[in-house]
């Protein structure tokens, strides 16, 4: 008998909702008692020495997350799986189905109910809600059967609605015990084999629903806690899978693992529907329906974010032996800008203090790369589609920047069309932001996928989680692997990134010395990005500014001194004064100087009898005749084909040669080159050797628009493109 008079007065939770929660005192509470408290939110979890270990922030077991118990940080965990970090409170708003920003104030009621109303922790319960016995749940109100494809029972779910709540049990058909199988099947098998397309949803009742609409659907034995390693996904091998998930934060998590889990298993594409803003939270598809809501439109034309196959799985991670690498001589994709500014898939980073001219410089930057047209030296490989997400610029402005831009006419017709900007926005880049930002960049380019997208500036849409700000490099983590990386593999995985972010002061020596440790958060920036770039004012006097190059791949980039003049960022000399035509000249006679050394050389090389594949060439001559580094030769060599002046042969063996081994082009050779070799004859008066010189015919070229090794058509006459090009009135002819 237990007598519940002398109790504390209860304070009533409307009564505490009104009241002010104060989130430290209520940390510190937690933090007192935070083993139990972990143990209580997260059941399948361990201690382990100073550490709480589980799989992650959905409570699934295992060990990748792991959160601090003692110390500073006591109380915050981090995922080495995911990137994922949170602490105490995005540990209890994950497990109550909460969005621990936009839900605070509920999550901090939470934390409060199970401390208790009187500032003491209760006992926590080993698992989140006590089980009853069968005995004591009364009758069943809904029970669901799990069939084989062959329509063999399996196992059955009953649902019960005791005053504790509702409770599901699972019941293993064939094995004749309680609970679920050991490898659980997934909802509705036969009709899973005869379909092509399969919807997911959380529970049997919402799969169920749909079923009576005459629509093949299925679900998780479990619902959104179901655990994905002993359910069997093979089933949905080949099908087309759409989620439906239930609109709060749990549900879009499941629908998350549900679809990683059915492409693994060999699910043909997979999509998640974004639920619509206007409805409540946990809103699902038997609510859809209930309410009259056109759930077939929705079902058809609803937005949705595609997923793919997470590459950074255990499963799927590639591994490459040094043979395979050194063997492998397929072509390096090629970059989205170029030379190596953006590749595919790349993070770049454009770092500047306020008012040094991001924004502009940016807007220009993209608007060139749109039109296919280079800018400063960044060539794009084609006209790029790019989507400007700008929170700074209100669209009045941002239209008097646009019409004040001077695009060149050839390239003004496709920047009108590949360039996409947003106004002013005012969101968060979190889950919500998302769920606003994905759909808009798809419907940006119908049909089509986006190249390019830029974040100007990332303080505005900065989501940290629980970590902290842009300052804070795990809230940067967070930012980078769960936003933005979010972002670009919803619209397309092998879209460049390029976020516009402010720099702190730098002492001068420690400028100097690492220029781009002035970008904030820079610890987790620099281990992302594959490209940094700083804009900055060497002289806060004049105008000029610099643009400094990081890049992650491929050699360095020089600096540039670079100023806006009558509309149009140019690079200028230090000092203020343009890059004149006589510069110009210069460097066209210096390649004029090199194309007349290099193609002497090939030529009197083959009269020594020595004739050079394109790597060969470089290394024998790096250094010599003013050429340069073997890098540079090669980039000549290059150039030279491109335009004709050097072409390749590939049948040594009529001339007496080595075999090519590894070269993808052939051996080199110019207008008119003869190879020299001994002869069989020997003079027996003087001893000397006969010589054969033997005219090299070209055999192949390289193609000036693809740069693919094209068959020479007729050996014997020698073809420039620059003469093609002075002659021909149409550019789709092929030349040769």
């Amino acid at each position: 008998m237990l007598d519940f008079n002398d109790a504390p007065p209860q304070r009533d939770e409307a009564e505490t909702a009104a009241g002010q929660l104060d989130r430290e005192p209520l940390r510190a509470r937690l933090l007192a008692d935070l083993p139990a408290f972990l143990q209580w939110v997260f059941p399948q979890g361990k201690l382990r020495g100073r550490k709480f270990h589980v799989g992650n922030l959905h409570g699934d077991p295992g060990d990748s997350l792991e959160i601090e118990l003692q110390g500073t940080k006591a109380g915050v965990g981090y995922d080495h799986a995911t990137g994922e970090s949170g602490d105490v409170f995005e540990f209890l708003a994950r497990r109550e189905g909460l969005d621990s920003q936009r839900d605070f104030r509920q999550v901090l009621l939470a934390a409060e109910r199970w401390l208790g109303s009187d500032g003491r922790a209760l006992a926590p319960p080993a698992k989140p809600k006590k089980m009853l016995p069968v005995d004591e749940l009364g009758p069943h109100t809904a029970k669901w059967d799990y069939w084989s494809a062959d329509g063999q029972l399996l196992a059955c779910v009953y649902r019960y609605d005791p005053p504790t709540g509702k409770e599901y049990r699972p019941r293993d058909v064939v094995r004749g015990v309680a609970g679920a199988p050991p490898i659980r099947p997934l909802y509705n098998l036969p009709g899973i084999a005869a379909a092509e397309d399969v919807i997911g949803v959380e529970g049997e009742q919402c799969a169920q629903v749909l079923i009576d609409k005459s629509v093949c659907a299925t679900t998780l034995m479990g619902g959104a806690n179901a655990p994905i390693d002993k359910t069997d996904f093979a089933p949905l091998a080949g099908k087309g899978l759409l989620l439906w998930p239930d609109k709060d934060p749990a549900g879009w998590a499941y629908a998350e693992r549900f679809a990683q889990a059915a492409l693994s298993a060999g699910a043909r594409a997979c999509a998640i529907l974004i639920p619509p803003e206007d409805k409540p939270p946990k809103w699902d598809v038997a609510d859809a329906i209930a309410e009259g809501f056109d759930w077939r439109a929705f079902l058809r034309e609803g937005p949705r974010q595609a997923i793919t196959l997470d590459s950074s799985a255990p499963a799927g991670v590639p591994c490459y032996s040094l043979g395979q690498l050194l063997d492998d001589d397929s072509p390096l994709p090629p970059d989205l800008i170029a030379p190596r500014v953006m590749t595919q898939a790349g993070l770049l980073v454009l770092g500047g203090a306020p008012k040094v001219g991001k924004s502009d410089f940016l807007l220009a930057w993209l608007t060139h790369m749109a039109a296919g047209v280079t800018f400063l030296g960044m060539r794009p490989s084609r006209p790029l589609r790019v989507f400007y997400l700008q929170a700074e610029v209100q669209y009045h402005y941002l239209r008097e920047r646009a019409q004040a831009l001077r695009l060149p006419a050839s390239g003004l017709a496709a920047a009108r069309a590949n360039f996409v900007a947003t106004p002013q926005l005012r969101l968060i880049l979190n889950d919500n932001g998302l769920t606003r930002i994905i759909p808009a960049v798809t419907r940006a380019f119908p049909g089509q996928t986006v190249d390019l997208i830029a974040i100007d500036p990332i303080r505005n849409v900065f989501d940290g989680g629980e970590a902290g700000g842009e300052n804070d490099n795990a809230a940067m983590l967070f930012f980078l692997s769960q936003r933005v990386d979010r972002l670009r593999e919803a619209v397309n995985p092998e879209a460049g990134i390029i976020l516009a972010h402010h720099t702190r002061k730098l002492g001068k020596k420690q400028f100097e010395e690492d220029p781009f440790q002035a970008l904030a958060g820079a610890g987790a920036l620099r281990g992302y990005y594959t490209t940094g770039m700083l804009l900055f004012r060497p002289d806060e006097g004049q105008n000029e500014r610099q643009v400094l190059y990081e890049l992650r791949n491929g050699p360095a980039i020089p600096s540039k001194t670079i100023d806006k003049l009558q509309g149009e960022w140019r690079e200028v000399l230090p000092g203020g004064r343009l890059v004149m035509r006589e510069h110009g000249q210069r460097l066209d006679a210096e390649r004029l100087r090199k194309r007349e050394v290099i193609l002497q050389l090939l030529y009197d090389e083959a009269a020594q009898g020595r004739c050079y594949t394109p790597n060969q060439f470089a290394e024998a001559f790096e250094g010599k005749a003013g050429l340069g580094a073997a890098r540079t030769i090669n980039e000549r060599l290059s150039v030279l084909a491109t335009k004709g002046y050097v072409k390749y042969f590939r049948n040594p063996d009529a001339y007496g040669l080595a075999p090519l081994s590894r070269s993808k082009y052939g051996y080199l050779c110019v207008e008119d080159m003869v190879l020299h070799r001994p002869g069989q004859a020997v003079d027996l008066d003087t001893g000397e050797v006969s010589v054969v010189a033997a005219p090299i015919k070209p055999t192949d070229y390289k193609c000036p628009r693809t740069g693919a090794l094209l068959p020479v058509e007729n050996p014997d006459i020698w073809i420039y493109q620059e003469d093609l090009d002075a002659c021909t009135p149409t550019p789709s002819t092929t030349p040769e």
